[in-house]
């Protein structure tokens, strides 16, 4: 009798846009310190007054992501030129309950959501009289809610036009071919509809993740939740809404991060000078600033990770999808890399700190030559060979 095939477990594709020059929006109710925290993570100067809308068009900009693997590479060469990977954030309006039948500008502000592919989604959990609240008085739970709601409102409103179109054709045309596809919206109006829950908290099939890309619902985009605290609750660390609004998320979204900062300690941090200035600012109130941590967690939200070139010239953090193998990741250089792709020589980032040079990895056998089917890891540090037709070349550690 032949031994019964062991069924590997089914490998579904990320839900979301495909690429790498991905964005995540700050999204909440008006006057909860968007655009402040948005000016000190990016170190612009996007507008941010006491009053609603004061953002109406969406304001981008990108941010380092800070990695200490990327500045013990560049302390290591000394390289010309250094490339960090970069996260790429939006600060877009407040929304209003009401939104999605356009209260408060709301279509228009749903649609930047729409552009983004994850959602810093930031509470306000401080009082101050002299910031008002669109809703009369604090309340991050009430805000946290109302912002969910009037994301799946719009999912709502938009899926329905989607299953009217798909059901005309399978339904009354008869088109056999988009009989999956109608399959899978009518699954997701259950989803969204009658149980009234965002899409990403369901469990989808390949099939069913291939059709949500294709409309790319808000309530699909994951969610990193951001408390602004006054500055004395940040330093003593305590708040009365902390509690509740954990306990909203864990509820409402499980396992999703929550990061409680101060934008009015942040904005104190990058208004000093000099490095020393700062450092001694959070040895006295023994806090941290807490923006490494929310842009790193923003970056892995959108799946992304990277894999470094490392040379005198330069040292650059490539950045990649998880799960891109090789040949993909070497197109990231140049399309000429993937096209004649022969192999990568490959060392992970621990096993060339470890053995301090490139030579003593070589020695420990942490070196190694991968094919097509190898899956980059975050972190890599990656020597492609490739084939340009008249002979082989290096695709060289940008010497």
């Amino acid at each position: 009798m032949p031994p019964k095939k062991i069924l590997e477990p089914e490998v579904k594709p990320l839900i979301g846009r495909i690429g790498t020059n991905l964005r995540i929006g700050i999204v909440g109710v008006p006057n909860v310190g968007k655009s402040t925290f948005f000016n000190v993570l990016t170190k612009s100067a996007a507008p941010a007054e006491n009053f609603p809308f004061c953002t109406i068009d969406p304001n981008e900009n990108r941010v380092p992501v800070p990695d200490a693997r990327f500045d013990y590479l560049c302390e290591y060469h000394k390289p010309l030129s250094k490339v960090p990977a970069y996260l790429n954030v939006v600060d877009i309006a407040g929304l209003v309950k009401g939104a999605a039948e356009g209260q408060g500008l709301g279509n228009a502000f749903l649609s930047h959501i729409n552009a983004c592919d994850a959602i810093f989604h930031l509470c306000r959990a401080f009082d101050d009289p002299d910031v008002t609240h669109v809703e009369g008085e604090v309340d991050p739970v009430r805000d946290l809610a109302i912002i969910s709601e009037e994301l799946r409102l719009k999912d709502e409103e938009r899926l329905m036009v989607y299953i009217d179109k798909v059901e005309k054709l399978v339904i009354r045309g008869g088109d056999k071919k988009s009989k999956p596809e109608y399959d899978t919206l009518v699954k997701v109006k259950e989803v969204l509809v009658d149980e009234k829950k965002h899409i990403r908290f369901a469990d989808w099939s390949a099939h069913d993740i291939e059709v949500l890309n294709k409309y790319l619902f808000l309530t699909s985009k994951p969610n990193i939740y951001l408390a602004n605290l006054s500055e004395k609750d940040f330093i003593r660390k305590k708040n009365k809404w902390l509690p509740k609004i954990k306990e909203w998320i864990d509820k409402n979204d499980p396992c999703a991060s929550l990061i409680p900062f101060s934008g009015l300690f942040e904005h104190k941090l990058a208004e000093m000078e000099t490095d020393a200035e700062r450092k001694s600012f959070e040895e006295e109130t023994k806090c941290t600033s807490m923006l490494e941590r929310i842009i790193t967690t923003g970056y892995k939200a959108l799946h992304l990770e990277y894999f470094f070139t490392a040379g005198q010239d330069e040292v650059k953090a490539w950045t990649i999808q998880k799960g891109t193998k090789a040949p993909q990741a070497a197109g990231r250089i140049h399309t000429d890399f993937e096209k004649g792709f022969i192999m990568a020589e490959v060392m992970h980032y621990n096993d060339f700190k470890e053995e301090g040079s490139e030579a003593a990895a070589k020695a420990a056998g942490k070196y190694r030559q991968q094919g097509r089917n190898y899956v980059v890891e975050d972190g890599d540090i990656i020597f492609f060979k490739f084939n340009a037709g008249a002979g082989l070349k290096d695709a060289a550690k940008k010497k």
